[in-house]
């Protein structure tokens, strides 16, 4: 039986990727996990061994009952949630116009509403405590944009603007919260996890209809390795004041670089227009 001091994960999407190589490596640091998925015989092999230190549950982000019934079922096992991590997400391949409506809202139900409804869940036990960390799996596809993933864009994007305003709100209470920002990695995220518009309109071949196809090719040969990513969440995690945002992977600070240089020349070009917007009293100068 684990001392009662180790600490308690909460980690969604376990069955394979991300959310299985995190779950794996805080198992061997000797830790407690509670290990989600909606097929919970993914989990056996990796639970096994492990006794009482792992809890496996059934859990569809997206169904509120089973939400609430994990969260009470961990802290009734563990008697608590350290850190709650947020992973089960998934990609969605279609431009804007290609976009079908309820693929696009079930996106939104998974990536966003789900991952907000178990913040909602676990806070109480963690103002309680005055303690815990809260990580959010975005991606580097949270601060860059490209054709053909645009609501996936989207619903990342909402995932930072929520995580910077809990960050805001938890902070004096004791709770760290942590933007985790992939690019691309060897999961399943661009291989059979991925959803794709039935809807091809040829105009887009050369730009959403081109990134669809590189999506494809590249599965399998991206140089994220998960297992060192498992290992660079923990340390962040761990560390005395943990990051807001941890990039992971050298396309993802190169990509993110560049986003901060577009977007200090777009400013920068249009810096006077900018200043003139206000009042005449309250105008700076350029």
């Amino acid at each position: 039986m684990a001392n009662d001091d180790t600490p308690v994960w909460f980690i969604t999407g376990c069955s394979t990727g991300f959310g299985r190589e995190l779950a794996k490596a805080v198992l061997e640091r000797g830790w407690r996990v509670v290990a989600t998925a909606r097929r919970t015989e993914q989990l056996d092999d990796l639970l096994e061994g492990h006794g009482e230190r792992a809890l496996k549950l059934r859990l569809d982000v997206t169904d509120h009952a089973e939400v609430v019934a994990s969260v009470k079922q961990a802290e009734t096992r563990f008697g608590r949630i350290d850190v709650l991590v947020n992973n089960a997400g998934y990609g969605y391949l279609a431009a804007i116009e290609e976009g079908e409506d309820a693929a696009i809202r079930a996106q939104f139900e998974t990536n966003v509403f789900g991952l907000a409804d178990l913040i909602r869940e676990a806070l109480p036990g963690m103002r309680k405590r005055r303690s815990g960390n809260i990580v959010n799996y975005s991606s580097i596809g949270g601060l860059v944009s490209f054709g053909a993933t645009g609501y996936y864009h989207a619903s990342k994007y909402a995932v930072e603007g929520l995580s910077e305003s809990l960050a805001v709100e938890v902070g004096p209470l004791g709770i760290h919260v942590t933007l985790v920002e992939p690019g691309p990695f060897r999961t399943d995220w661009a291989g059979r996890s991925i959803v794709e518009s039935k809807t091809v309109i040829d105009d887009y071949d050369a730009t959403a209809g081109a990134r669809r196809r590189q999506t494809r090719e590249r599965s399998g040969n991206q140089p994220g390795d998960p297992v060192r990513a498992a290992e660079a969440v923990i340390a962040a995690v761990t560390a005395k004041e943990p990051p807001l945002r941890l990039l992971l992977g050298a396309p993802a600070l190169d990509l993110a670089y560049g986003k901060l240089d577009k977007l200090r020349a777009n400013f920068d070009a249009w810096k006077d227009t900018t200043l003139g917007a206000d009042y005449p009293e309250h105008q700076k100068k350029a």
